[in-house]
């Protein structure tokens, strides 16, 4: 039912287009999908990065981590997932703001696009940072400037743009004075919590996409949750999307953690055996 119509790879990101009408006929910025790419994998959470309701297909950037990513990265165009559910979440605020500053980070390059679009629609300013270990990682980039009125790059190893990370492009634009009017964030959980207080000093409205532990997306078994402003919140039906600034960072890294030792040792053994199985095809 879900098939996968287009595939590519850049380092580690897998690009999946996949058919789903229904949900592309429904999907909002800043919403997400639980994918299982077979009756016997995990439930994780993607973010979709842009659709099309003329072609009834959604578009993933999965970042390989864990084994549920790995097994997705293994896919050929022409299969087909499991389950696809959604659109899920609650849909990013988007209205006339001013001056939006985007950041993205690993699937967050992708994930930033359609509220990026949507932004500028409105009739916002849209300045969007990308960040990454080395230049090329990036991607999904002609959408992204197509949609912002400046992008600005970050590499770790200065290969391209500012040697640092999103946060230090922010740190220079607020030394020039630059007026930012509302901040959306999206990436691994550290590179969150270091927008968000880049962002704190000065009192800037900041949204992060938080990427917590989830399983059936609903709201009803309550591995998602977080605490936002000292309250239990639940990511994938109160958000994904909360105050970088009431976040408690701490407790989310250790919930994330919970099963790192366990991800791992599954992870390396399907690696091994998806190496293998590329020197029996020759790939290697």
């Amino acid at each position: 039912m879900y098939e996968l119509v287009e595939k590519s790879e850049i380092f580690n990101v897998h690009k999946m287009v996949i058919k789903a009408p229904g949900i592309a006929d429904s999907m909002k910025p800043g919403q997400f999908c639980i994918i299982m790419a077979t009756e016997f994998s995990e439930r994780i959470p993607m973010t979709v990065s842009d659709w099309s309701t003329d072609t009834g297909t959604i578009t993933i950037y999965a970042l390989e981590l864990g084994i549920s990513t790995l097994e997705l990265a293994r896919m050929k165009v022409g299969g087909s997932l499991y389950a696809v559910t959604g659109p899920l979440g609650t849909p990013s605020e988007i209205r006339h703001y001013g001056t939006v500053v985007l950041g993205g980070g690993c699937y967050g390059i992708g994930g930033i696009y359609p509220i990026a679009k949507a932004c500028k629609e409105a009739g916002n300013e849209v300045i969007s940072i990308v960040e990454a270990r080395y230049s090329p990682m990036f991607y999904h980039e002609k959408e992204l400037q197509q949609v912002s009125n400046q992008v600005f790059y970050a590499t770790s190893d200065g290969s391209r743009g500012k040697k640092g990370k999103v946060e230090d492009v922010i740190a220079e634009m607020l030394e020039r004075g630059a007026r930012v009017d509302q901040a959306f964030f999206m990436g691994c959980t550290q590179m969150l919590e270091r927008c968000s207080e880049a962002t704190r000093p000065i009192g800037i409205p900041t949204k992060v996409a938080l990427n917590s532990i989830m399983l059936d997306g609903t709201g009803m078994c309550g591995a998602c949750r977080v605490t936002v402003g000292g309250e239990t919140k639940f990511a994938c039906v109160d958000g994904p999307e909360f105050d970088g600034h009431k976040v408690d960072w701490r407790e989310l890294q250790q919930r994330k953690s919970a099963y790192t030792e366990q991800e791992a040792v599954v992870y390396q053994s399907l690696s091994h055996e998806c190496l293998a199985e590329k020197k029996l095809r020759g790939e290697l």
